[in-house]
């Protein structure tokens, strides 16, 4: 019997691998996210604009705008010279914020009085303009202190473990490996038994002397190392390429990836069973590969959910693998850190194995 499903094995690997298509199919998007994701799915403020209302002429001003112009987050300052021209930078777009200071300022700050800026922000690009708004509040914060000589008599020193310089790759590529694991198994194994039905093969399959737990299997095994090559590959990259760092255990990540490929298999393989081409099983991978990911807490903290979403990310088997990843990779996590979230891909993957196979075994008798 063995013999058989590892022949069923080799014969999906080899039709997977048989034309140039399928293999496009699996390379491009571990190429393409390898090479785009890194760069481009970052919260760090880079190449924005600022604009400032200087409405004072003296030193201070100057000063100031000088030091705001020399931050590292704008590329580009423009100067105003009304408030019609602060409005109008603001409504088209040109400037992520604006800064008004008033012509009093440096009077003020001479005198040792206190004085207000005006920061306009666009609230369309909130997220980013708000990032930009604390780096020109620290400026002004700096600026104050040192004209003043007053120090606060208590002061906040920052310190960013797991990643002390807060570069985004290192939070976007551990991650990448759970979504490219997820593009590869989910595509293979749901197009598996949509392929035979649209080929004309399936009656053929049904009857061969395997039943159909053991035909499941042959068809779940490709996908699982599919994904567990692809979660290396990324994996390497993003130590070798990226530079982040590895400090758990090589194999912790890979009995992780094989829990998290062993829990989509059911899910890709109930896809297919339900569809009747490999576009109506495309379409199911789609409709599940997004909410998917907005649902584990890449893209937004799990707990800023509502409560109901929380549960559904508590039953998505990526939420699991993005944590256990990210804890690998950055955290040092062990198997007693991480035995929650693997116990909680194996019961998904028993239960979507299970539905799978019920659906399909109910499909060969009728």
């Amino acid at each position: 019997m063995w013999n058989r499903i590892v022949a069923l094995i080799a014969k999906e690997l080899q039709q997977l691998f048989s034309t140039r298509r399928n293999i496009m199919l699996l390379l491009t998007p571990l190429v393409l996210q390898l090479a785009i994701f890194p760069f481009a799915t970052t919260l760090e403020l880079r190449n924005a604009t600022l604009s400032i209302l200087n409405e004072d002429s003296g030193a201070a001003s100057v000063e100031l705008v000088q030091r705001m112009a020399a931050a590292s987050a704008f590329t580009e300052v423009l100067s105003l010279y009304s408030e019609e021209d602060l409005e109008r930078v603001i409504d088209r777009q040109d400037a992520l914020l604006a800064i008004r200071i008033p012509p009093d300022f440096s009077r003020k700050v001479l005198a040792g009085e206190p004085v207000s800026l005006q920061a306009v922000i666009d609230g369309r690009r909130s997220n980013s303009a708000q990032i930009a708004y604390s780096y020109i509040q620290q400026i002004t914060n700096d600026f104050a202190e040192e004209r003043t000589g007053q120090v606060a008599p208590a002061k906040l020193i920052v310190r960013n473990l797991y990643n002390p310089n807060l570069d985004y790759r290192w939070f976007v590529l551990p991650s990448l490996v759970a979504i490219i694991a997820t593009v590869g198994c989910l595509l293979v194994t749901s197009l598996s038994l949509a392929r035979e039905r649209e080929e004309g093969t399936f009656d053929q399959l049904l009857v061969t002397p395997l039943t159909p737990a053991y035909i499941m299997l042959g068809k779940a095994v490709p996908g699982i190392l599919v994904a567990m090559a692809q979660g290396g590959i990324i994996s390497l990259a993003a130590v070798w390429l990226y530079g982040v760092p590895f400090t758990g255990t090589v194999w912790l990540l890979m009995l992780a990836t094989f829990a998290y490929a062993l829990a989509l298999s059911g899910v890709g393989l109930l896809l297919s069973a339900i569809s009747n081409s490999q576009q109506q099983a495309f379409l199911g991978v789609f409709c599940f590969m997004v909410p998917s990911v907005v649902l584990s807490g890449y893209l937004a903290p799990v707990e800023n959910m509502p409560t109901v979403l929380r549960w559904i990310s508590a039953i998505n088997p990526l939420t699991h693998f993005i944590e256990m990843a990210k804890g690998i990779f950055l955290k040092s996590y062990g198997l007693a850190e991480t035995q929650t979230s693997l116990l909680a891909l194996f019961g998904i993957a028993v239960v979507t194995l299970l539905v799978a196979h019920w659906v399909f075994w109910k499909q060969t008798k009728s």
